[in-house]
């Protein structure tokens, strides 16, 4: 996923557009938003066709074919240029990507990336267990790729001037929320469909803070790095998650798992509240 998925990709277009690169992070992970909506179907309809490991050779023939050599030849190699200084206009701050803001940070994001990895890996499998029959807990979930999506185009319309730690409290308070439901109303079928355009809702413009919130903070300078040491706790987090939910839910209960994943997307909306913008 380090090499593969949206932290390089927004390096990527950190490197291309500099301190202007927010448009493109939001447009990409617009376009990103409908990697499930495609590949969910075409996944169907080639297991008609041949079996598991005649689809995964076709996936990697797509690789090699088509997403290879865009990488190797169709993106540019240029590099974005700093602007030239103005007399009298005032130079964005911006913070040194160390200390306590940096932690705070990486925190919040690695928090929220548990709660993510967590609830995709058993959402639907709770939902069953709750009693919601599973041809409309597959129906339910399906709903979180067009959340995502929808709240993209939201913030590319309506928050694009919002500062991007904003959009990061916003998201984490809609998690909540959506945990909120739960815990008010228990788990049916209404309202795990609710749940989950929320979390979807959350975790889209989420995606979108993790390129925005780091370039308005600590600004382009060394920004591939910096994203890669923001990564490295998110994704070790992202690979215990299901492992640490699973076993909550086999020697406690699926409540438990619940709350305990609301926990840290509480953790997480503290760290964000915690940092300061650069004045």
């Amino acid at each position: 996923m380090a090499a593969n998925l949206y932290d390089p990709a927004f390096a990527t277009l950190t490197r291309l557009f500099g301190a202007d690169a927010r448009k493109q992070i939001t447009l990409l992970t617009l376009m990103g938003g409908f990697a499930s909506t495609v590949s969910w179907p075409a996944t169907h309809l080639l297991l008609g066709v041949t079996d598991w490991r005649g689809t995964y050779f076709i996936y990697a023939a797509v690789m090699v074919l088509v997403v290879a050599p865009l990488h190797a030849f169709a993106l540019p190699r240029t590099k974005a240029k700093a602007p030239m200084p103005v007399e009298g206009a005032k130079v964005p701050a911006v913070l040194a990507a160390k200390g306590l803001v940096f932690v705070l940070v990486a925190c919040a994001f690695a928090t929220f990336m548990f709660a993510q990895s967590g609830m995709l890996t058993h959402m639907l499998l709770i939902y069953e267990r709750m009693g919601v029959d599973r041809a409309t807990a597959v129906f339910i979930g399906a709903l979180f790729g067009p959340a995502q999506v929808a709240a993209r185009i939201c913030e590319l319309a309506v928050a694009r001037h919002t500062h991007p730690l904003n959009v990061a409290r916003f998201a984490a308070v809609l998690l909540i929320a959506a945990f909120a439901v739960f815990a008010v109303f228990g788990i049916s079928a209404i309202t795990a469909a609710i749940f989950v355009l929320m979390f979807g809702a959350s975790n889209g413009l989420m995606t979108i803070a993790r390129g925005t919130l780091p370039l308005a903070l600590f600004g382009p300078q060394g920004y591939g790095h910096l994203v890669g040491r923001l990564a490295s706790p998110a994704l070790a987090v992202q690979a215990a998650a299901p492992i640490a939910m699973a076993l909550v839910i086999e020697r406690v209960s699926d409540p438990a798992a619940l709350t305990m994943t609301a926990g840290f997307i509480v953790v997480a909306f503290c760290c964000f509240v915690g940092i300061r913008r650069p004045s």
